[in-house]
């Protein structure tokens, strides 16, 4: 391990910064935090400066940790959250705070640029015809993309949009930083709807879609693949880096993409689970297709000439989040003198004490509404079916099996938008650091759970290994089978009758209450 790339992962909690190895193994990581802002009517933002800060503190914090000699760092690459919007200026100043992937002010925007006289699904057939034959997919009309983050400054902010050299995804925002440069790569535009993705080794911009929009294609990043390198990084970003100045910046890739390769399933069909704040279950395929009616379609990997399945359950570990913060521990007249710095571990022992089937409690985890397989921003959480004799043990548990119960609702479908079943599901994220939840997931997906070595870093690796390709120190062949697997969970086949019978349940909650959502929170 004499040479290292220095991989930055910009999630919505915060930044996770790593040395790794052109092969995949990571030396050392730093983790830093950051704040979200959650507005009314639909609102979630983020402030640039504060991500900045965050990758700089943890940048210097990680290079004093291990003391790596300077002229071993050979490349830095960026992965990030996706599809969130970052207007800048000429002179890369940030304009406002950043929208990001939770923000659903652009609804009513999109609405209008896919409306026509006959509709399907609520989109024009006009505008929905063109769109899917371009990109594999629309605009959503929960209003959750960059496009519809754009409207939303246009019209509400107008002299926001007038100032606006380039909105930027987040990723292309912290290359903006590095080096100075403008632009995006093929995966990280698509969630713009605004490229031709026909020919996957040459991603487009596409005028009628541009006309589509009302977007002004001056204000919109030129292209680049993920692979290729931007620049170099400059004096100004190496100095509050603590870096060498001139070393490569990598393109790089969104989160998505950037986990599928740091979780060693980049085979055609191959899947990975990913569960962080938000979630997702996916896998590169070798064709573009659409599931309109479930919101799901394959867009560009960050492997040139390659799709993958996407699609994306709102929020997981965020729920665990929110019972730790809202439920357990808030600060209101009744919050605790003391609180326990990581709660999770004691979750562990707790959801381990209880039964599977939480005795038939169910929690569904749309706290933030629902992107797939039902696209759907007005359904909400909750606990369901609770009795005196719930204890806080249940509530955890139910917590952690609803979300699985989502993975395994993902599951049906991306079984049935690649027309095979899934097996060996690489699990990553924050969630893959539990035993007893890898396990819940093999129980109720009913599928072999391969839990992967340091899943927290799998998009830190991810983007890592994707420098190496880019410098021609791996290749996309072989990078995936250095990815260590820690341990292989099998299902339990005695919880496969309670699971089976609450997940059917778990679905009639959204079938019969999705009325209600829809009253109360339209």
């Amino acid at each position: 391990m004499d040479k290292f790339i220095l991989a930055i992962d910009l999630g919505t909690s915060g930044p996770k910064v790593a040395l790794v190895s052109p092969q995949g193994s990571v030396l050392a990581c730093e983790i830093g935090e950051t704040d979200l802002i959650i507005l009314p009517g639909g609102g979630a933002e983020q402030d640039p400066d504060q991500w900045w800060q965050a990758i700089k503190t943890t940048t210097r914090q990680l290079l004093q940790k291990t003391a790596v000699s300077l002229e071993k760092i050979i490349a830095v690459g960026c992965t990030s959250q996706w599809s969130g919007t970052v207007a800048v200026n000429e002179n890369g100043r940030h304009l406002m705070n950043a929208i990001i992937w939770m923000d659903s002010r652009g609804a009513p925007y999109v609405h209008k640029i896919t409306d026509g006289p006959i509709k399907i699904e609520g989109y024009g057939l006009d505008k929905l015809i063109p769109w899917l034959r371009l990109t594999g997919g629309i605009p959503v009309r929960s209003g959750k993309d960059p496009i519809a983050h754009i409207l939303f400054i246009k019209d509400q902010l107008p002299h926001i949009y007038q100032e606006t050299y380039k909105f930027l995804e987040p990723k292309d925002y912290l290359n903006l930083k590095l080096t100075g440069k403008f632009a995006a790569s093929f995966d990280s535009i698509t969630l713009h709807w605004l490229t031709d993705n026909r020919d996957i080794h040459q991603v487009k911009y596409n005028d009628q879609l541009i006309k589509f929009s009302t977007v002004d294609r001056e204000k919109l990043p030129d292209l680049k693949q993920a692979v290729d390198i931007l620049g170099p990084l400059t004096p100004a970003a190496a100095q509050e880096l603590g870096l060498p100045a001139g070393i490569p910046v990598v393109m790089g890739t969104p989160d998505l993409q950037s986990a599928a390769l740091g979780s060693g399933a980049l085979r055609d069909f191959q899947p990975h689970l990913y569960i962080g704040t938000s979630s997702w279950l996916t896998c590169h395929v070798p064709y573009k297709k659409t599931d309109l009616f479930h919101n799901m379609a394959s867009l560009p990997s960050a492997i040139p000439g390659k799709y993958f399945i996407a699609n994306e359950q709102e929020t997981a570990g965020a729920c665990l989040s929110y019972l730790r913060d809202n439920i357990l521990y808030p600060d209101d007249a009744l919050a605790r003198e003391t609180r326990l710095p990581n709660v999770y571990p004691i979750f562990d022992q707790m959801v381990e004490q209880v039964p599977a089937g939480s005795e038939q409690v169910i929690f569904t985890p749309w706290l933030h509404g629902e992107r797939t397989p039902v696209e759907d921003h007005r359904v909400r959480g909750g606990f369901h079916n609770l009795s005196l004799s719930a204890t806080r043990s249940h509530l955890i548990r139910a917590v952690f099996e609803g979300i699985a119960y989502n993975s395994r609702w993902l599951l049906g479908y991306v079984e049935k938008f690649i027309k095979r079943p899934l097996n060996d599901i690489h699990m990553i994220g924050g969630g893959a650091n539990s035993n007893v939840w890898c396990q819940i997931h093999a129980d109720v997906l009913n599928r072999r759970i391969k839990q992967v070595q340091d899943p927290v870093e799998a998009n830190a690796r991810g983007v890592a290994l994707l420098a190496a390709v880019a410098l021609g120190l791996a290749s996309f062949e072989t990078i995936g089978d250095d990815v260590a697997i820690a341990h292989t969970y099998e299902p339990n086949p005695a919880n496969r009758q309670i699971y089976d019978r609450l997940f059917t349940e778990y679905l009639n909650i959204y079938k019969q209450n999705k009325g209600i959502y829809a009253r109360l929170n339209s």
